[in-house]
């Protein structure tokens, strides 16, 4: 059971932040209180937001190139020696290219290394597919014992931060490079595995992570004017899931529609598949990347798969088999 449960909502107007901001001031603010906490990057001081970092230890930062498995292996050395690194780079890099010591050099091996994916997702958009970071999670889901997370707003991107630093295994953070609004309640709290519902509702439930809350928040107050209530899940663990708030939701509303900014081959609407169909199976719709993403726009990305307010409504309204509005 969720230890927070408020309505929430929010409207195209509300202003949206960079949660990478979030990120470099509150890694800031944990060197400044643990002489241990170090920053490892792949010559991606300005995309991971480490100027400052930077500036103000210059002897913390260590720079690698263009790198990426021996950024992770440097990473994992320094936790060996009782150092705490969060390893940065854009998350297709830091996720692709040194996937093997993710695995062996950290996960396996039990250290605490707090792996940092900058601007996943379609967040690249006019790059192409080559920095569309739409596979990391279901990489990673498959690597045993290292937990990944997926903050949805400046909050909680300051709040993985401190729960990384404090916990004893590897993680893996997706930082998002779209700006969102502030969706978490205030002194929520984040628990290691757990889910937040947002808004309650007994007709569907939305199920999403990172930049696709905001919009599944916006999505529900949609329904909400077309007299359906729908439950907002916000999943910033994607690994370990909250299987019990899963199991709560398939037991409390007619449909499931789950929301990700990555491809639906084994990231998180492949983990709720997987508990509602052993559990109770009933009506489920997967937004996310099927193949390789086109080079566009990243907000004509989204639009393309449907991973907007208006596609999560679309998609509510299917999976309680009604028409389209």
């Amino acid at each position: 059971m969720t230890e927070t449960t408020v309505p929430r909502t929010t409207s195209p107007e509300a202003p949206v932040y960079d949660c990478r901001t979030a990120f470099a001031e509150e890694l800031i603010a944990l060197a400044r209180e643990d002489e241990r906490v170090v920053a490892v990057c792949n010559d991606s001081v300005g995309s991971s937001n480490l100027a400052a970092f930077r500036e103000e230890f210059p002897d913390r930062l260590i720079n690698v190139g263009i790198a990426e498995q021996n950024m992770v292996g440097v990473g994992a050395g320094l936790a060996n020696a009782g150092l705490v690194p969060f390893v940065s780079c854009a998350g297709p890099f830091l996720t692709g290219r040194a996937l093997e010591q993710i695995k062996a050099d950290c996960a396996y091996s039990g250290f605490r290394v707090i792996l940092c994916g900058q601007s996943p997702g379609l967040a690249y958009g006019e790059l192409g597919p080559t920095h569309h970071s739409v596979e990391d999670l279901s990489w990673l889901r498959a690597v045993a014992d290292l937990s990944v997370v997926v903050p949805a707003d400046r909050a909680q991107t300051r709040a993985a931060l401190r729960w990384a630093h404090a916990h004893d295994g590897p993680s893996y953070l997706r930082i998002p490079r779209f700006k969102v609004p502030d969706v978490t309640p205030p002194d929520a709290p984040f628990a290691y595995g757990r889910a937040q519902v947002l808004r309650e509702g007994d007709d569907v439930t939305l199920v999403a992570i990172g930049t696709m809350v905001s919009r599944a928040l916006t999505a529900a107050g949609l329904l909400a004017g077309q007299g359906i209530s729908a439950r907002v899940l916000n999943v910033p663990f994607v690994d370990p899931l909250d299987e019990d708030e899963i199991r709560r939701a398939a037991d409390g509303t007619r449909g499931l529609v789950v929301a990700e900014e990555a491809t639906l081959s084994g990231g998180l609407g492949a983990a709720v598949a997987s508990v509602t169909g052993q559990h109770r199976p009933l009506p489920l719709r997967l937004l996310g990347v099927t193949g390789f993403a086109p080079t566009g726009s990243a907000e004509g990305l989204l639009e393309h798969f449907g991973l907007t307010a208006d596609g999560i409504h679309r998609a509510a309204r299917d999976v309680l088999g009604l028409a389209a509005s």
